[in-house]
C-alpha cells in the first residue's frame, strides 16, 4: 500500500470541522504529535483522543491556557486514553524549542499564509520531524483565497493585522516541501460549505459579524456541523475539489537525510511555557 493510507472522509458531527485526515497521517495510539498553530485545539483534541501524546504550540498564550484546560476535561470526561499526554508550549514557528527528530507526526494548520518567512517554519518543523515521520499542512485553497483577496482588502495582509501574507498553489507548496528534504504525498481539499460563507464575510466587510446574511449563513453550518445531514455531506464530497476552503498536503521525511547545523537543545530567546495533562 506504500507509505500513504487511503484519503477518507472526515466523518460526521464534530469532526467535520477537522480539516486532517488521520488515517492519512499515519497517525497511531502513542506517537509523538506536534500541532503547530494549535489555535484552539480542534487538532490537538482529536490526537488526544486517539491516544497521542500532543503538544500544541502557539504564539497566543490565552488560547493555550483554553487548550491545557480542554486537555484537562477530555481527561476528567474519560474522553482520551489515561495514558495519552497532552501538552502546551508558546514558541515561534521559525525557532521551534524542540530538539531534532521529537516528533512522530506533525500538523500546521492555516498556519503558514500568516508567516512572513514559512520557508524558515518549514525548515523547523522539517527539523523536529523524525526521519520515517509525516506530517500535513493545510493552507487556504487557492481559488477561494483568490476571491477573498479580490472582494475585500480588509481580509488580508497588510491591512488586516496578523492576516494572510500569500496565497498558495498546490504546487508551490510541494516545490516547497521537497526543497526542505520531504517527500510531498496525497492532497486532500475540505470545508467546501465555509467558501461562500467567507466570500459572503468579504463582501459585507471581514468584520462585520452581525450582518444579518453572515449570521444566517452562520447558523447553516452550525447546524451542518452538529447535525451532519445527509444533502450537506453530499454537497461536501462533491463540492470539496472545486470549493474546499482549504487543501491539506501530507508529507513523510525520507529515513536518512543529512545532518542539519541547527541547535537540537532549544532555541536561544524562546522561553516556553510547557504544562501536560495525562492519566
Amino acid at each position: 500500500m506504500g507509505p500513504w493510507p487511503h484519503l477518507d472522509s472526515q466523518g460526521s458531527g464534530c469532526a467535520d470541522v477537522l480539516t486532517v485526515d488521520y488515517d492519512t497521517l499515519g497517525l497511531r495510539a502513542g506517537d509523538t504529535l506536534l500541532d503547530l498553530g494549535c489555535g484552539f485545539g480542534r487538532h490537538a483534541f482529536e490526537a488526544l483522543r486517539r491516544g497521542a501524546g500532543v503538544v500544541a504550540c502557539d504564539m497566543a498564550h490565552a488560547e493555550l491556557v483554553e487548550v491545557r484546560s480542554m486537555f484537562g476535561a477530555l481527561h476528567d470526561a474519560g474522553d482520551a486514553p489515561p495514558d495519552a499526554m497532552g501538552a502546551t508550549v508558546q514558541g515561534d514557528a521559525t525557532r521551534l524549542p524542540f530538539p531534532d527528530g521529537t516528533f512522530d507526526r506533525i500538523i500546521a494548520s492555516e498556519v503558514m499564509e500568516h508567516i512572513p518567512d514559512d520557508t524558515a517554519a518549514l525548515d523547523e518543523l522539517t527539523r523536529v520531524l523524525r526521519p520515517g515521520g509525516t506530517m500535513a499542512i493545510t493552507v487556504p485553497a487557492w481559488l477561494p483565497e483568490k476571491v477573498c483577496w479580490a472582494l475585500s482588502e480588509e481580509y488580508h495582509a497588510p491591512i488586516a493585522e496578523g492576516g494572510h501574507v500569500r496565497i498558495y498553489t498546490e504546487a508551490h507548496l510541494r516545490s516547497m516541501m521537497r526543497a526542505a528534504g520531504l517527500v510531498p504525498g496525497p492532497v486532500g481539499h475540505a470545508h467546501a460549505l465555509h467558501s461562500p460563507y467567507w466570500w459572503l464575510r468579504c463582501a459585507v466587510g471581514p468584520t462585520n459579524d452581525e450582518h444579518p446574511a453572515v449570521r444566517a449563513y452562520h447558523r447553516l453550518l452550525v447546524w451542518d456541523i452538529e447535525r451532519a445531514p445527509a444533502v450537506t455531506r453530499m454537497a461536501e464530497r462533491v463540492l470539496a475539489p472545486l470549493l474546499g476552503k482549504s487543501v491539506v498536503l501530507y508529507a513523510r521525511k525520507p529515513t536518512h537525510v543529512p545532518p542539519t547545523d541547527v541547535a537540537t537543545t532549544g532555541v536561544a530567546g524562546v522561553s516556553p511555557t510547557l504544562e501536560a495533562v495525562g492519566g
